[in-house]
């Protein structure tokens, strides 16, 4: 039986979807229902009117087509007329606003739906208007021109998935003197990075780093905002199985220098950079965000979001939703969207913020501080997983640096404040990593491996979750799979962090692999030069390595640096399941002459 032949044509194809659905379902599913319900009826009755047909109408889209671009456009002016004066009746967090495009192209029919390029140019047409706006492609442009008295802002050329050709896009002015468009216009290519000067092989899925969003406001105490926004959206991304995502440490390392877009995906080896602005002006805000690959220089879309203050953390679900669908990655249920550092208190988020930069400080004084703010942000708002973070962080941090006057109740105290954390969510992958450091604190590898591997399961691209696991392992006696996993912890940050060299110099020592060890500690101690640890264990691996004066000499240099430390200080950092190991590695660090105490 011969295939069946499809039917082509030229037709004018009109997309729209609901600019933030997601969010009006997440309120009130009925209400949103019902709206929808009597704005599609709205949709349908213009588009009929100016002789179109609706084809399909899943959800919150809606695609149509027409014999005349000029009915088209006709059609989606007067809708976006009606559709305004309807919402200026409902509540303003209840208001509906669509977004439209309109393009010209050639068409599949089959079974009443269309299908092909100008179908998929449209909706991509579509997603470059604002709410309550219109955008068209170049071609639906110049047969429309001269036509409808109307003006038209040119938004430059856009490259779209799948199509080989950038497309030429303009907005709708459906009036003189229109406000201009939140959708940045489309800027020309950039120099494309090298894969080649790359230190890392690129991943074999969609690779991004989120730089820290600049702060235009003037007022350098507003930094939070840009880099809150950021660190948002690099949780929600990182939970993505099929994205690779680069950790904050790395990509915020560019913060406040003008490195351009190449550089940052050459050094960090990556194919996308998602970077932007905030500005905030009373109760008015400002972000921008834009989308780039790197690997052809192109821009793939760059929004700007002029919102009032309430609309904050939707906005940033939105960008991570336009970044996903850009990248055409298939998520799993949940994914995204797990993250417990979520609060619609503005007041608590800007305290939680200010907690995690005192605790990065990672001294007695930051981490004093985090304790304060992050205890002020879980009073404005209890149910914030932030603030319940980042304070027992700082318990089970003081512990572990020695910091802590009554390290028992503190580990207590952290082990109350996760499982807080896990009965408000119990998908959060911080919780589960702080309940790993306490099991590793008494000893329960087995129950810290666990953990470990949980929170690497609720979000993969979590560099540090990696590195704690890779402490888990090690201590554990697994010392080649800590290898792997550090190693995947410093690919994820390329510009990791010192401790890192920790742990990758230890599990090197564990393996016999004493001269790498060595390179690993000595490049920690370039580092963090006021730490005597990575001196004690040159001291110990020389002494293993059969190298005695060499171990003498960094014993003496430890002593030094810190007359006070001995090998019962040194125990204290050694929590191996097998206790033999622990008294091979202090006869060692004694024979190069490391005191008693």
């Amino acid at each position: 039986m011969a295939d069946k032949a499809f039917k082509r044509k030229l037709t004018a194809i009109l997309s729209a979807d609901v600019e933030g659905y997601s969010r009006l379902m997440g309120e009130d599913e009925e209400a949103t229902v019902r709206t929808i319900t009597t704005f599609r009826e709205v949709l349908s009755a213009f588009i009929q009117q100016h002789n179109g047909n609706v084809v399909d109408s899943p959800g919150d889209n809606l695609l149509a087509e027409f014999a005349s671009v000029v009915d088209a456009v006709q059609s989606a002016v007067a809708v976006q007329k009606e559709i305004k004066a309807r919402n200026e009746e409902l509540p303003e967090n209840r208001r509906m606003e669509f977004r439209i495009g309109v393009n010209l192209g050639d068409v599949i029919e089959a079974e009443g739906r269309i299908y092909g390029d100008g179908v998929n140019i449209a909706a991509r047409v579509e997603s470059l208007a604002e709410a309550g706006g219109i955008c068209i492609s170049g071609i639906a442009h110049d047969q429309v021109e001269n036509k409808l008295g109307l003006k038209y802002e040119d938004l430059g050329k856009h490259e779209v998935k799948n199509i080989s050709k950038p497309i030429q896009v303009y907005r709708v002015l459906p009036y003189p003197g229109a406000a201009a468009h939140r959708v940045v216009r489309a800027k020309d290519a950039l120099e494309p990075a090298s894969v080649e000067k790359m230190p890392f092989q690129l991943p074999d899925k969609p690779s991004i780093a989120v730089l820290a969003f600049d702060n235009l406001s003037g007022d350098s105490n507003q930094d939070y905002l840009g880099d809150g926004i950021a660190e948002n959206i690099i949780t929600q991304l990182s939970q993505i199985h099929n994205l690779f995502v680069i950790a904050r440490n790395s990509s915020f390392s560019y913060k406040g220098k003008k490195a351009k877009v190449r550089q940052v995906a050459e050094e960090l080896g990556v194919r996308y950079v998602l970077e932007g602005s905030v500005q905030k002006s009373g109760n008015q805000l400002r972000i921008t965000a834009q989308l780039v690959d790197a690997i052809t220089g192109n821009h793939l879309w760059a929004h700007r979001y002029d919102r009032e203050m309430k609309d904050f953390f939707a906005i940033q679900y939105e960008i991570t939703r336009e970044v996903v669908a850009e990248l055409a990655v298939k998520l799993v249920e949940g994914e995204g969207e797990r993250s417990g550092m979520k609060t619609q208190n503005f007041e608590a988020w800007t305290y939680f913020c200010k907690a995690i930069e005192q605790f990065r400080r990672f001294s007695p004084e930051g981490n004093v501080q985090a304790r304060k703010l992050s205890k002020k942000a879980i009073e404005l708002d209890s149910d914030y997983l932030g603030g319940y973070i980042v304070l027992g962080w700082s318990y089970l941090f003081a512990v572990r640096v020695g910091w802590s006057k009554s390290p028992r109740d503190d580990l207590e105290r952290a082990e109350e404040l996760a499982n807080k954390c896990l009965a408000l969510n119990d998908s959060d992958p911080q919780a589960q990593l702080m309940l790993g450091y306490i099991c590793l604190a008494r000893r329960q590898h087995y129950k810290a491996i666990q953990h470990g591997q949980n929170a690497i399961a609720l979000a993969p691209s979590v560099a540090d979750s990696h590195a704690l696991l890779a402490d888990f392992l090690l201590f554990a006696g697994r010392s080649e799979e800590a290898i792997g996993e550090i190693t995947k912890a410093m690919r994820l940050a390329p510009f990791y962090p010192a401790f890192y060299l920790w742990t990758l110099g230890h599990a090197y020592y564990s393996t016999g692999r004493f001269e790498e060890a060595i390179k690993a500690f000595e490049e920690h101690l370039k580092r963090e030069p006021n730490l005597v640890i990575s001196t004690v264990w040159m001291a110990v691996i020389y002494s293993a390595w059969g190298r005695e004066a060499q171990a003498r000499a960094k014993a003496e240099e430890a002593s030094q640096k810190w007359s006070w430390y001995s090998l019962k200080h040194f125990r204290k950092m050694l929590p191996y399941k097998d206790s033999t190991e622990v008294e091979r590695i202090l006869s060692f660090a004694r024979k190069a002459g490391i005191p008693e105490g």
